[in-house]
């Protein structure tokens, strides 16, 4: 375990009341909204603002943010913020350094551009290294102390729209993309995918925090999305979480691990 690990997993921060970024961004999109955002298929009625589940089924209670050596940048379609089933927004629960902003064709967010160009960071484009000039590509990240630490942009929309939006952003020609090789297959399951290897974007993100060398805080990440899952489907089919099931344990043995790290 490096240096950087054990802080991770000696100082897990309090629970942040304050809406992190992609909460902010939902507000901002639904501001801009004409009507009300009607999500096909979920679950219906009153939902927590923390997590977006029915208060019944919440679960902020149970939320650990960690601090990492590693920050995520969302850039996230249109109606993105808008979905329940959204995993950017389980990114931002646990990682402190997350950011997002809405994607459009003719726009940029100075605030991106600044983002992008702040010295303490170094930018990848998480994309697959099969549809990118060879010269672009890189499959690992070097972090160490006192070095620029990861800046994981991700691209948080459907397969189709990532791609057109990564022909049509400029301003990221010149990062190195990042190319994941996962060897498992997807267990996310609130949406629908023809492939196994399409990852949701909270799963895409754990994988990012491991290349890091942040395991602690890319296994609570995949932790907190089972535990989201869980309760948005049993939430869903109107049944009670299950909070001593797998998933829950899970969540739960990876706290006790960040209390008692010598």
């Amino acid at each position: 375990m490096t240096s950087i690990q054990k802080t991770v997993c000696m100082t897990p921060l309090p629970l942040q009341r304050e809406p992190h970024a992609v909460s902010r961004l939902r507000s901002e999109r639904l501001a801009r909204s004409a009507k009300p955002f009607l999500a096909r298929g979920g679950i219906k009625g009153e939902r927590c603002p923390g997590c977006r589940l029915v208060p019944s089924h919440c679960m902020c209670a149970l939320r650990l943010q960690l601090p990492t050596h590693a920050g995520m940048c969302l850039l996230m379609a249109d109606i993105e913020p808008l979905k329940p089933s959204n995993t950017g927004w389980l990114i931002a629960d646990v990682v402190p350094d997350t950011f997002a902003f809405g994607w459009a064709r003719t726009e940029v967010d100075p605030a991106l551009l600044a983002l992008l160009a702040d010295p303490q960071w170094q930018p990848y484009v998480v994309f697959p290294g099969e549809f990118v000039e060879p010269e672009r590509v890189v499959y690992d990240v070097t972090v160490s102390d006192g070095q620029k630490k990861p800046l994981f942009i991700l691209l948080d929309a459907t397969w189709p729209e990532a791609r057109k939006m990564f022909r049509k952003i400029p301003y990221l020609d010149k990062l190195p993309v990042l190319s994941l090789n996962p060897e498992q297959v997807s267990n996310y399951k609130l949406r629908r995918s023809r492939r196994d290897d399409h990852f949701c974007t909270s799963e895409v993100a754990s994988l990012c925090l491991q290349l890091a060398g942040q395991t602690h805080a890319a296994q609570t990440l995949q932790a907190w999305l089972e535990v989201y899952t869980h309760h948005y489907l049993q939430a869903k089919h109107q049944l009670p979480p299950d909070l001593d099931g797998p998933a829950h344990s899970q969540l739960r043995e990876l706290k006790a691990a960040c209390v008692t790290a010598p």
